[in-house]
């Protein structure tokens, strides 16, 4: 029976996010720990009167305290480049490689020694996992993509298959060909393409070829997404024994339906969460 694409679509979410999705606060404050004898002993500087010289001794007696000065303006980098009216330079956090009077000078350019001296923060702990917390949330889309794996993987399980036994996570073509003496040559290119499936789910007559995303907000990646992957099922179609099959969600795809449709409509096995809790996985995995 032809499933109503229009149907299919409305029943997709618009979020499904978990209460770590937005900052991983475990993260932030293992982050914050590491540096946090540092980060006690740069406070000193906090509403200095000599901050350059206090400042200078600091580094001639703890110069691991170099390592805190990139996290202070957001960047993970150990090297800050920058570009002034007498060319590119290049600060090297990660060792007392440089002059004090180099880093003395990053610190009045960056404005960092401002902001320590005329009290515009008042402890470097919580400044720091202030910074951290906000440059957690950029990590927000890798935890969206693997938010939707959780999820489909808790569906294969509850089908029953079991991890390392007749299921796989993130395995590549040639492990996938190796395993089963399995020609996929048809969507490796002859060999010239790897390409890592999110799973790979193996039962006694047939080897099912997974992937996962999920698209809460849209734009042109998801038109080549639905493209690539029309391709790829048919690529796979070609090959006996191997299924390709995607499970994918999200309300940005309402901006990429008519890609998405062009897919639905020639791929037999692309299917959402709504499908998944109506126990597709026992249907599809034979």
């Amino acid at each position: 029976m032809k499933r109503d694409f229009t149907k299919w679509l409305s029943t997709f979410r618009d979020s499904i996010a978990t209460y770590s999705y937005y900052v991983d606060f475990e993260k932030v404050y293992g982050n914050v720990d590491g540096i946090k004898i540092e980060l006690n002993i740069l406070n000193s500087l906090i509403g200095s009167k000599k901050i350059k010289s206090d400042f200078d001794k600091i580094i001639h007696k703890y110069p691991e305290t170099l390592k805190c000065i990139p996290i202070l303006l957001a960047v993970r980098s150990s090297e800050i480049s920058v570009c002034d009216e007498n060319g590119s330079f290049i600060f090297d956090f990660s060792n007392n490689s440089q002059s004090v009077s180099d880093y003395s000078l990053f610190m009045e350019k960056s404005g960092l020694f401002d902001l320590l001296q005329n009290h515009l923060i008042g402890n470097l702990l919580d400044y720091v996992t202030g910074v951290e917390t906000g440059l957690d949330s950029n990590g927000r889309k890798n935890r969206g993509g693997h938010l939707m794996e959780d999820l489909v993987e808790s569906y294969i399980q509850k089908a029953g298959f079991v991890k390392d036994k007749n299921y796989f996570k993130e395995m590549y073509i040639h492990e996938i060909s190796e395993k089963w003496k399995v020609d996929l040559s048809a969507i490796s290119n002859q060999g010239k393409m790897e390409k890592r499936f999110d799973y790979v789910v193996k039962t006694e007559n047939q080897i099912y070829v997974i992937e996962t995303n999920f698209y809460g907000s849209g734009g042109s990646k998801l038109n080549e997404t639905a493209r690539s992957y029309k391709t790829l099922a048919q690529e796979v179609a070609t090959i006996d024994g191997v299924t390709f099959v995607w499970f994918t969600d999200g309300s940005g795809w309402t901006s990429a339906r008519h890609n998405l449709e062009e897919t639905f409509d020639v791929m037999e096995h692309i299917y959402c969460i709504q499908d998944m809790e109506d126990g597709v996985m026992k249907k599809i995995f034979k």
